[in-house]
């Protein structure tokens, strides 16, 4: 091939070159690398960050809270909806339970994992007296991932409608506002060696 390549590049315009055999050799040619055009690329600007824009961008976002225990984040919307209902409407005319008989039986219950009861923990957000003895409470937990959540409204429950004068208990996990110590009482606190 050296030979041809070197008769072809000294031949002079009006000259014919010889044909002689050539042996050939094949080469492997990469047919999928396309080669294309030199195309400018498109400029990227960065977006402008406004106080508007990121305002925008937090309330798209999922709000998560952390788990203290396994340090996971969780997402609010992907918490489980735990509630208990409980009782049994009063006749007509009973006499309805006070405030103050529904807290002591709500101080009855423990959550398991602090030596506290759990309406000194502030866990109990709301109690409603509704008409006939019923009651609606809201109550929360130390924390989203709390192992006993699925176990603790009807544990609620199952106190407050012993009580005396009360109908129907519903006790509704909430999570909204999260559960923080300073919704504990100073007796709390106190058993817990917080002063």
């Amino acid at each position: 091939m050296v030979n041809f390549l070197s008769k072809f590049l000294s031949k002079k315009p009006d000259e014919s070159v010889e044909e002689t055999a050539v042996d050939t050799v094949s080469v492997p040619v990469d047919v999928s690398v396309a080669v294309e055009p030199d195309v400018p690329e498109p400029v990227v600007t960065e977006p402008v960050v406004t106080a508007e824009s990121v305002a925008v961008a937090a309330s798209e976002r999922p709000v998560h809270h952390v788990d203290p225990h396994s340090g996971m984040p969780i997402q609010l919307d992907e918490l489980e909806e735990f509630e208990s209902v409980m009782g049994e409407s009063l006749l007509p005319g009973a006499e309805l339970a006070d405030e103050d008989m529904v807290i002591d039986a709500l101080r009855t219950v423990y959550d398991p994992e602090i030596p506290v009861n759990i309406y000194d923990l502030g866990l109990i957000y709301t109690v409603n007296h509704k008409d006939g003895g019923d009651i609606d409470i809201d109550m929360s937990l130390t924390a989203p991932g709390c192992p006993v959540a699925g176990e603790m409204p009807g544990m609620v429950s199952s106190a407050v409608s012993a009580v005396d004068g009360v109908g129907v208990v519903t006790t509704r996990i909430v999570w909204e506002p999260a559960w923080t110590m300073e919704r504990m009482s100073e007796d709390a606190k106190l058993a817990l060696g917080m002063f």
